[in-house]
């Protein structure tokens, strides 16, 4: 595997840094390059033939780097006499490519993941191009990608765009995996922008582009402010910790009575409201690196009161109405299903027995394949028994909160491992007991 590092960045945000006497990729974090430390993450990763493209300064990254023999690498170099964009210089690259996938960076992020697992993803899709996309705490101003449930990507939502409806806390993050093939499309060295020029056309005309989801640490550098959060974040171990060769910590959450207002059985975006408390709570387990991850039994679907899409609706209300504030669930799994038959409305389907559906642990299952969870040092969070006894299935701690159900539902007789008075509560006890 090859990587594509685009390093020619004048990097005119960071100048308070860099002085305009080194370049972009130069400016230090925890006292290495931004481009040393993607350097070492790619051969962390075993990928050690790089291009860099470079240009304004490009010779202080030549001096500095070399052919990258001290530091266990293959580089070579591709010089823009003029800024050609995102892409342009992809045009150049295809000469060194070898065929198959490469990744393309983008010289001002910095990212610590199992690039293994993204690779994968990528074969299996048998695409064209996949981006890494993750939630953030600023949805509302940031570009989204719009994408069905096996990653397809089917729009690009810019940040400039009016919105109206609920979206999806799907942001592109600078990461790709692009198939050689894919330079073919670069047209003659021009300016040449990846999102708006090549990929969202491709997009349109049906091409196989993917979205790669993961909650791993990366981060755009571009700004002297981000730079020193990232310096904690780096410094402090929170970002290697977040890669997925590393056993995680989550935090499952159930919806109703939790997340947001029991109402009974929602089945309209316009019935979603959030506990008071639920954003501040999400934003403390963001901020402690635990995963937050919803796991809901949602029998509207098999009762026939909605179809999943309009459950889908419902979850995008759900991550807007907490990205305004800052706060980002990392996934929503749900169980559609319900195993009663005999109602006139039913939704024959999905009226069936499964292994998904709470107190059984199909569910929580799932997200430890995907995420690479360390359940002895996870917790359950819900209003209910059967949430309580789903976590001690499970193998997980558990909260019962006094908010929606408040334990009363009486279905099963599994004790917690803790009661609090709502999610806020529940979301300090463990930030304080098990440190941020």
């Amino acid at each position: 595997m090859q990587a594509v590092i685009m390093a020619g960045g004048k990097g005119t945000r960071l100048v308070e840094l860099t002085k305009d006497i080194i370049p972009k990729p130069l400016a230090p974090v925890c006292g290495k390059p931004i481009l040393e430390w993607q350097l070492q993450k790619l051969k962390e990763n075993g990928i050690r033939d790089v291009i860099l493209i470079i240009g304004h300064l490009g010779e202080k990254i030549k001096e500095h780097f070399g052919d990258g023999s001290l530091f266990g690498m293959n580089l070579s170099y591709i010089e823009e006499t003029e800024p050609l964009g995102t892409a342009g210089a992809l045009f150049y690259a295809k000469e060194k490519l070898r065929d198959g996938p490469f990744w393309l960076i983008l010289g001002d992020v910095l990212f610590d993941i199992d690039m293994k697992r993204m690779e994968a993803f990528h074969e299996a899709q048998r695409a064209l191009a996949t981006l890494l996309v993750h939630p953030n705490s600023h949805p509302y101003d940031s570009d989204l990608i719009v994408k069905n449930d096996a990653g397809r990507v089917l729009a690009f939502d810019s940040k400039h765009n009016v919105r109206q409806g609920w979206y999806d806390n799907c942001v592109n993050a600078g990461l790709y995996l692009l198939d050689k093939s894919f330079c073919d499309l670069v047209p003659a060295p021009q300016k040449t922008d990846l999102e708006k020029g090549l990929l969202s056309k491709l997009v349109t005309q049906g091409a196989a582009v993917y979205a790669y989801a993961t909650p791993e640490y990366v981060k755009d550098v571009g700004t002297v402010e981000r730079i020193r959060q990232a310096e904690q974040e780096w410094g402090d171990g929170s970002a290697a910790r977040r890669n997925l060769k590393r056993k995680q910590r989550a935090v499952f959450l159930d919806r109703d009575g939790t997340v947001n207002i029991d109402k009974g059985l929602i089945c309209k975006p316009e019935q979603l409201e959030l506990e008071p408390c639920a954003a501040a709570a999400i934003k403390l387990l963001n901020r402690s690196g635990r995963l937050a991850i919803i796991v809901t039994n949602q029998p509207v679907v098999a009762r026939g009161l909605c179809d999943i899409e309009t459950v889908e609706e419902i979850h995008r209300k759900l991550k807007t109405l907490l990205g305004n504030e800052g706060a980002y669930v990392d996934d929503i799994i749900y169980c559609p299903h319900h195993p009663d038959k005999g109602f006139p409305e039913e939704n024959v389907a999905y009226k069936i027995p499964c292994h998904c559906r709470k107190p059984d642990i199909g569910m929580i299952e799932a997200c430890v394949a995907k995420f690479n969870i360390d359940l002895r040092q996870s917790w359950l969070i819900g209003d209910r028994t059967v949430d309580v006894q789903t976590g001690k299935n499970a193998g997980v701690r558990t909260i019962l909160l006094e908010t929606g159900a408040a334990g009363q539902d009486g279905k099963y007789e599994a004790e917690p491992d803790l009661i609090c008075s709502n999610l806020l509560e529940a979301a300090e006890y463990i930030a304080v007991t098990e440190g941020e």
